[in-house]
């Protein structure tokens, strides 16, 4: 065999920071350029290139972006041939600013220019030493041509339907980094989701900036299109070997009785609710710009209690807005003790430039937004360890993720109401089972925010 004309494949190392968005941005990069000849590598060193994905929603994720790309850029000073590449929401936001404060990128692209990677690095290769920025206003929308190479396990992947927002809410700059809300068609959402399934995912989790926007975008164009919330997630639930479907970011208003009276009609869609509430008083909602009242709030959690009594809800809180008083905070730990939350995310309120927020004159002190940031997850993690204990004695589904990263002694999984990387998992001590398997777990035990349970065998789901 003759081996003189084989060369050594190009490889890729990266790494993608942020939410599960930015994730899919990643794979679809991924899925370019192995077209383009390239080999995903799990080690930095030995890629010919290596791209950090980045984020820039607040300051401690801007942080972390630029920490990862310096220390990525210091593994060129044992191979300068190595090509750094930046993209994403930071140089999106920053642009030639952030190109000019690092010179150890050799490509900076912004989200909305990600897809076209692989052209930049073949332009990169004919104009050594230059850096090169692309950035476009974020108008690309995922298509059904669009390659992409799933990152994550096997079983389980993110399915993104579309991108940018419609709203303005006071604290947040995704639109002005990602734009306007795009919604791809039903068509081409199922499409993506057939060809999922048919590579072994079981399990797949909808995102977006907000599901329940899904599609307006498209009506407001065409009165006839028949993209909305309720319409995919119909159309998704009857895609064949498509065991779990989760949704996460649901705007409030947005939940309604049709799109519980799905849910509860079909056994794939779970029960799962990720609202991001960002405050309960309605004084505050309203400087926030979030259109809704504390009164809407409660019966949207009210349906969702009423007619799903074993469905599991997760919110986000924000500490620290603009002109917050104890009063307003006072009321919203209230809110969170009397709603019993199954799960409770909390951010110290970071003021952005170019938002509402950011203008406002009477912005809180960073020792107050700590304080309150603490009290919440306090009272959270208690409320959590009671939610948790309720399982004990109960036999729950589980998608087996593998071994525990605690100890080989132990499988991990997750039962519905857990979402992969933001909630807890299911410990199994007793049984056996391959990774991407759904069994039944008889729960033996709780902790603040994960459950350790045994499989029993004979409910094993095929």
């Amino acid at each position: 065999m003759k081996t003189e004309n084989l060369s050594p494949k190009k490889k890729v190392h990266i790494v993608s920071l942020g939410c599960p968005k930015n994730l899919v941005d990643s794979e679809i990069m991924l899925g370019s350029l192995k077209n383009d000849g390239y080999e995903q590598t799990e080690d930095a060193n030995e890629a010919n290139t290596i791209i950090v994905n980045t984020c820039s929603f607040i300051e401690d994720s801007r942080k972390e972006s630029v920490q990862t790309i310096l220390e990525m850029a210091n593994l060129k000073e044992t191979d300068n041939k190595k090509k750094i590449v930046v993209a994403g929401c930071l140089p999106q936001r920053y642009k030639d600013e952030l190109a000019d404060s690092l010179p150890e990128a050799d490509i900076v692209v912004g989200s909305g220019e990600f897809q076209n990677i692989a052209n930049f690095l073949k332009e990169s290769e004919q104009n050594p030493g230059k850096q090169l920025r692309h950035f476009h206003l974020p108008t690309y929308l995922q298509s059904d041509e669009t390659p992409r190479l799933n990152s994550g396990p096997g079983f389980r992947a993110y399915l993104k339907i579309s991108e940018g927002c419609k709203k303005r809410c006071a604290f947040c700059a995704i639109p002005a980094i990602r734009g306007n809300l795009q919604s791809r068609n039903i068509d081409a959402v199922v499409s993506e989701a057939k060809l999922l399934v048919a590579s072994g995912v079981k399990e797949i989790i909808v995102i977006s900036h907000d599901f329940t926007d899904y599609g307006w975008d498209l009506r407001r164009q065409n009165p006839e299109a028949v993209e909305s919330p309720v319409a995919l997630l119909d159309a998704l639930s009857k895609v064949p070997g498509l065991k779990w479907i989760r949704v996460l970011y649901l705007y409030p208003d947005g939940i309604n009785q049709e799109l519980i009276d799905l849910i509860k009609g079909r056994d794939n869609l779970l029960p799962y609710f990720d609202i991001p509430l960002q405050h309960v008083n309605s004084a505050v909602l309203k400087r926030m710009n979030r259109k809704m009242t504390k009164e809407e709030i409660v019966e949207a959690i009210s349906l969702i209690r009423k007619e799903l009594p074993d469905a599991v809800i997760r919110t986000q809180f924000i500490v620290g807005f603009p002109g917050e008083t104890d009063e307003e905070f006072e009321e919203l730990l209230d809110f969170i003790e009397d709603t019993r939350f199954d799960r409770v995310g909390c951010f110290k309120y970071s003021p952005e430039e170019k938002t509402a927020g950011f203008r406002m004159t009477d912005q809180i002190d960073e020792e107050t937004k700590e304080d309150r940031y603490n009290q919440v997850m306090s009272l959270q993690k208690d409320i959590s360890n009671e939610m948790h204990a309720r399982f004990v004695g109960q036999t729950i589904p589980v998608m087996v993720e593998g071994y525990s990263q605690e100890t080989e002694l132990l499988l991990e999984g997750r039962m519905q109401g857990q979402a992969p990387e933001i909630d807890g998992v299911v410990y199994i001590n007793d049984g056996t089972a391959s990774p991407g398997e759904i069994v039944m777990v008889e729960i033996t035990d709780s902790h603040d925010y994960d459950l350790v349970g045994k499989i029993i065998q004979e409910a094993l789901l095929i």
